[in-house]
């Protein structure tokens, strides 16, 4: 286990690049097993959970080739399918969640797959079962292997049938893996209540390039043409760029607000990042669109707003085009520096705000209602955090938790980095670059 050791209360300056969007790698090279022809991807990040997903595709027989850093070659055209049948692969999917996306392209192109559970997930909530209820709408079946702890799903002799269902939640990850599973089916599939996300956007754009025929991208109603004749099939080279990560531009934000520090956040997407900066707007922090950058100016003091009626603010998350729940744990810890009070609104997923017990003991102010809702009252920079010796309990809570180090006053501790590094590549060398001090100790040390 690895530490960061962080010497808070220093202003940052300088220009900094987002990394490749983590949840769009992770679609985008599971797809590239809907075709035998040479993939080209760029911007990939070099991140944990991207590295180990680029791993079990190789496990799979999938060639990749590393041409420099970011930029990956993959091709799929003689795929181990006995691999994809045996306990190694089902314990590494077990331990990767983004490796869920496997399963659709698998099942579309061999008819066969397991579908285990991910980092602990059990069958029976919501977001697993949209999966697998979508492999059924297909025509699939599925038995689950108590030996191996997973789902074993097969499609009907002579593949997977296109039709329509009506998602029980705009579930990201199985709107793309239905989405790709369908693309292997004979006839048309709509997907009603889809998740819309510039991810899966992205996703339907690499699979237009493939050949696949899809319409409604960007809708919460998507098209498939299946074509069974292409799935696999060796076609031109195909070549693809992964959108900046939309959850590292508003961790950057908020670093700038809460160390009141100036920066600049280069080559963005700004029409990709939704709702995003309207949100951090809503915090008293100004910033400024110039180009596909952002600007981020240093500011003594960041009032909150109020709603309309007077009523304290409310930030929640929801469903693309609203506010991804990946952002929430970073716009609390901002919160906690800025001017006036806000309820922050974690609806779509449970214990994610649990991390607020180190912001306490760092002295913020802040009351959790219930495992969804915190109250933040802000100390508007006149009392500063103290240093901390903290765990990190996920990704996002970690980068949440790192920002609050460097505000704070003093040498705060966070373990478990392993986490953070899961989602934000070498980000100890990128924030240092702009004057943080964060010193890595490997447990080797």
């Amino acid at each position: 286990m690895s530490t960061f050791i962080i010497e808070g209360g220093r202003t940052l300056s300088g220009e900094i690049v987002p990394q490749g969007a983590k949840n769009e790698a992770l679609q985008v090279i599971c797809a590239t097993l809907l075709t035998s022809s040479e993939v080209t991807i760029h911007n990939v990040p070099e991140i944990s959970d991207v590295k180990n997903l680029i791993h079990l595709v190789e496990r799979l027989g999938v060639k990749v080739r590393r041409i420099e850093k970011g930029h990956y070659t993959f091709r799929a055209d003689e795929i181990d399918t006995s691999y994809a049948m045996s306990d190694d692969f089902v314990k590494r999917c077990a331990a990767l969640r983004g490796s869920v996306m496997l399963a659709g392209p698998l099942l579309g192109r061999f008819g066969k797959t397991y579908f285990p559970k991910p980092g602990g997930d059990k069958i029976g909530r919501r977001k697993v079962d949209t999966h697998i209820q979508g492999f059924v709408n297909l025509g699939a079946t599925y038995s689950y292997d108590s030996t191996l702890k997973a789902y074993l799903l097969e499609a009907p002799e002579g593949g997977l049938r296109g039709d329509y269902m009506l998602l029980d939640e705009a579930s990201v990850t199985g709107t793309a893996n239905i989405l790709m599973a369908a693309a292997c089916a004979s006839g048309t599939t709509t997907i009603y209540n889809a998740a819309c996300e510039p991810y899966v956007q992205q996703t339907c754009a690499l699979l237009r390039k493939i050949g696949y025929e899809i319409s409604g991208c960007g809708s919460n109603l998507l098209t498939i043409h299946g074509n069974r004749a292409l799935t696999g099939q060796k076609g031109h080279p195909v070549d693809h760029t992964i959108l900046p990560d939309m959850i590292e531009v508003g961790s950057f934000i908020g670093m700038a607000a809460i160390t009141r520090s100036s920066i600049t956040i280069k080559n963005v997407s700004y029409h990709n990042l939704g709702v995003i900066p309207d949100c951090f707007r809503r915090l008293g922090i100004r910033l400024e669109q110039r180009g596909d950058d952002i600007y981020i100016p240093a500011q003594e003091s960041y009032p909150i707003e109020t709603s309309l009626d007077g009523s304290i603010m409310n930030i929640a998350d929801a469903p693309w085009p609203g506010l991804t729940p990946d952002l929430l744990s970073v716009l609390l810890v901002v919160a906690t520096q800025c001017k006036g009070s806000v309820l922050i609104h974690q609806k779509m997923f449970e214990s994610r705000l649990f991390f607020v017990d180190s912001l306490i003991d760092m002295g913020a102010q802040v009351l959790l209602c219930d495992p969804h809702r915190a109250v933040v009252i802000g100390h508007d920079h006149k009392f500063t955090l103290r240093a901390n010796k903290m765990s990190s309990p996920d990704i996002r809570a970690g980068i949440a938790l790192l920002l609050a180090a460097m505000s704070a006053k003093g040498t705060s501790t966070i373990n478990n980095i392993e986490q953070i590094d899961r989602g934000y590549e070498d980000i100890d060398v990128r924030l240092n670059a702009l004057g943080a001090s964060i010193r890595r100790v490997d447990s080797a040390c």
